[in-house]
């Protein structure tokens, strides 16, 4: 895990600025998917897929870009302002904006960063919706002895402060859920419920949660139900396998046919963004991983 917290944190304050670990990769073309990969299927169009782009870094963006257009992946997830372009010549979404927030630690639920964290993202917001996209993330930021009360007053003051910019641009804010228990000690936003009653009060369309389901099996389980009851404040969601944060095949515990099943089910419009780091020795079968992931939560 700690792998995840350094590439993760990296790419969150900075933009990728080309090929991470395999700079000498030729692009890949659409016959060379077709020579090294087991045959794509038809996707059904009920889901619409993303990938993040930390966990797929041993491509550059242009090589992730060319990838996912071959497998009907229609968006990339955390990419920020410098990298648009890139996407844009693809014609993919940048499915979930970032380059506005702090760090994973100190976010809006400690007033003290709220001065900065208003400035920085009224000006992404602009950007954002500039670039013709809709979601841009945030996060709590930790408890740091804090009460989860506190923290949530912290947070709705802090966020009442942007959020009419964000609905005068048709930008959405959402927060991310991440566990407490293993990748992120002391985040204030750990469990479902918080990061409800934060929605309700707040009581805006353009603020929502990021259901990282990994994390919140990590931290609660009940990922089905919890879906059912509560999809209209969830507006995006990230996949991973559990435990490791790996392949989301039969090697882990969740369902993701079943889940994707139930995201389906509530009539959600969004994206489910893939967001686990390859187990695999080889690159090609890092790619095929990604590719059998599309096809088993394309429901």
């Amino acid at each position: 895990m700690k792998r995840y917290l350094i590439d993760r944190r990296s790419l969150l304050r900075h933009s990728v600025t080309g090929s991470i670990g395999l700079a000498a990769l030729p692009l890949l073309g659409s016959q060379a998917l077709a020579d090294d990969t087991p045959s794509q299927q038809a996707l059904k169009g009920n889901i619409h897929h993303s990938v993040a782009r930390w966990t797929f870094d041993f491509l550059s963006l242009e090589e992730l870009c060319q990838l996912s257009t071959e497998l009907g992946i229609t968006a990339i997830d955390l990419v920020g302002p410098e990298e648009w372009p890139v996407l844009q010549r693809y014609g993919l979404d940048s499915s979930m904006c970032n380059g506005a927030e702090l760090s994973l630690e100190d976010g809006w639920g400690d007033a003290r960063f709220h001065a900065e964290l208003v400035e920085r993202y009224l000006n992404h917001i602009d950007l954002v919706s500039q670039a013709g996209y809709t979601n841009l993330i945030c996060f709590s930021g930790n408890a740091r002895g804090m009460s989860p009360e506190q923290g949530l007053q912290n947070a709705e003051t802090g966020l009442k402060q942007i959020l009419a910019e964000a609905e005068a641009k048709g930008v959405v804010l959402q927060m991310e859920l991440f566990n407490s228990k293993i990748d992120h000690p002391d985040y204030l936003c750990d469990n479902s419920a918080w990061g409800i009653e934060l929605c309700r009060r707040l009581d805006s369309p353009n603020f929502k949660l990021l259901y990282d389901i990994y994390h919140m099996q990590i931290s609660e389980g009940d990922v089905i139900r919890t879906i059912r009851e509560n999809h209209p404040f969830f507006g995006h969601y990230h996949t991973a396998g559990v435990p490791g944060r790996h392949e989301i095949d039969d090697t882990q515990e969740l369902n993701y046919p079943a889940i994707c099943r139930a995201i389906r089910d509530t009539g959600f419009k969004g994206y489910i963004a893939q967001e686990f780091i390859p187990d695999r020795t080889s690159q090609q079968a890092k790619i095929e991983s990604l590719q059998a992931a599309i096809q088993l939560c394309d429901v």
